[in-house]
């Protein structure tokens, strides 16, 4: 999800708005193998995804290699094999709603969050306490999916690696594949400075496209201050029963986020997730 503006140039305005990732993900290149075509926009397009600002770049797996992959939203990772094999349908009417792809149930999801001193993707001293609340206010739901969270330089076992990357201030995760949750969430540096709170309610939401969840104001990006659907409302997202309709400004699952958040769900978040898991 794209920053609307440099948070400097921004300054005088009380409330800043962020979005939920960089401006620009590490390691782009425009060499890389992989295009952003017609037909990949189309596809993307079909699945509700925005196609605005579709990027390549070098996605660095668990094992330290990198794969080229699809930037889409500023923060959903989908290489090209994943997004051939997607196909969602339904509609969406409300601000709540899930891809196809879930996190078979019950079980539970092992999450490490990297440590360990000189080393360049250990998360902060902000973004532990972060994830920990984030850990801890999902774990508090009793859904039939728990987590647990180490913070280790193994990640031996982990279906979750949370790490931190250089860049300005948000994170990048993707979606479920096979019944398991997407493997990683970068965090980026530029939340180092900010409020515990801002990095709970990052991590939170990164956690939650990795079991499935999409951004609640797809069809507007309001808290980016926009006006623009992320795609087709009548194709691609599935409707999670007992949602409001119209803009839920405080969501943890909005498409931007800003500088005042706590990290806490909503009511509207809990009910969602309670009818998922």
């Amino acid at each position: 999800m794209k920053k609307i503006k440099s948070i400097l140039a921004l300054s005088f305005i009380a409330l800043t708005v962020l979005s939920c990732n960089k401006e620009d993900a590490p390691g782009q290149s425009n060499q890389e193998s992989l295009k952003v075509t017609p037909e990949v926009l189309n596809k993307i397009s079909s699945l509700s995804l925005n196609t605005s600002d579709v990027k390549v770049i070098k996605n660095t797996k668990l094992d330290g290699t990198t794969e080229d992959a699809f930037l889409i939203e500023g923060d959903i990772i989908i290489t090209q094999d994943q997004l051939k094999k997607m196909d969602l349908h339904g509609g969406i009417t409300t601000e709540q709603y899930r891809t196809t792809n879930l996190v078979s149930a019950p079980r539970t999801i092992k999450v490490v969050g990297l440590t360990g001193t000189g080393t360049a993707t250990s998360l902060s001293a902000n973004m532990i306490t972060g994830l920990q609340a984030a850990v801890n206010r999902y774990n508090s739901l009793g859904l039939s999916i728990n987590f647990t969270l180490t913070f280790s330089s193994s990640t031996a076992g982990a279906n979750i690696v949370v790490a931190r990357q250089v860049g300005s201030a948000g994170g990048v995760a993707g979606f479920p594949s096979g019944g398991a949750p997407y493997s990683s969430v970068t965090l980026y540096s530029g939340l180092d400075t900010y409020s515990t709170g801002v990095n709970a309610h990052v991590a939170a939401h990164e956690i939650g496209h990795c079991i499935g969840l999409r951004h609640t104001d797809w069809f507007s990006r309001q808290s980016c201050g926009q006006n623009a659907s992320e795609g087709t409302a009548g194709v691609g997202a599935i409707l999670i029963p007992g949602t409001p309709s119209g803009y839920d400004a405080t969501s943890f699952m909005r498409a931007c986020f800003s500088s005042s958040e706590t990290g806490a769900f909503n009511a509207n978040d809990v009910t969602a997730l309670n009818y998922l898991y």
